[in-house]
């Protein structure tokens, strides 16, 4: 996994609410033994038609979404059944996090385990969001903080552990390696 402390990239909006893992990707692209390419079959069903041509006014098939690298939703985002693939599929086209006013917890956990960061943000904040499209937005991991383009900066909560994870750069079973020589010593003791 990449280290992540800061970066800053552009916005897209899509503020639906409820939006489900079902939505984010559909559940026939799941059979899926990779995520390479798996960036393709987010939300499958909203950016393309049943011939499978783009449909053009799904927000990430409009100019503006291009090289987008923060997806700001509305709220309850990742609700619904806890694919894996959800994240997956938002990582591979693109995006590095996903700013709402709230997420369901599987999802939530699935993306920070996997580098996507969740931002939740109060309503003032999310409103001036969806007020300003294609926005550029810096997210801090180091101090927790996202900073709007006029400058203004926002806390935003994270599980600890997973900060931890991400600015370092590891997942959980890389953090329970780096600690593999203490617990074999351990494990030798209570023989």
């Amino acid at each position: 996994m990449e280290k992540i402390k800061t970066f800053s990239a552009n916005t897209v909006n899509l503020p639906n609410e409820d939006i489900d893992t079902d939505q984010i990707i559909p559940a026939r692209f799941l059979t899926r033994q990779t995520t390479d390419g798996i960036g393709e079959c987010l939300f499958a069903d909203w950016r393309f038609d049943k011939s499978g041509k783009p449909n053009e006014d799904f927000i990430l098939n409009q100019p503006e979404s291009t090289d987008a690298g923060i997806l700001v939703t509305g709220n309850n985002f990742g609700c619904g059944s806890s694919r894996e693939h959800a994240a997956w599929s938002l990582l591979d086209y693109g995006f590095r996090a996903v700013v709402s006013t709230s997420f369901a917890d599987i999802f939530q956990n699935n993306s920070l385990k996997n580098g996507l960061i969740t931002i939740v943000v109060d309503s003032e904040t999310h409103k001036w969001l969806i007020e300003h499209p294609a926005t550029e937005l810096t997210v801090d991991l180091e101090n927790t903080e996202i900073i709007l383009e006029n400058g203004k900066a926002i806390s935003f909560p994270i599980d600890s552990f997973a900060r931890y994870c991400l600015l370092h750069g590891v997942d959980q079973l890389g953090y329970i390696l780096k600690h593999d020589s203490e617990i074999t010593a351990y494990e030798n003791q209570q023989q």
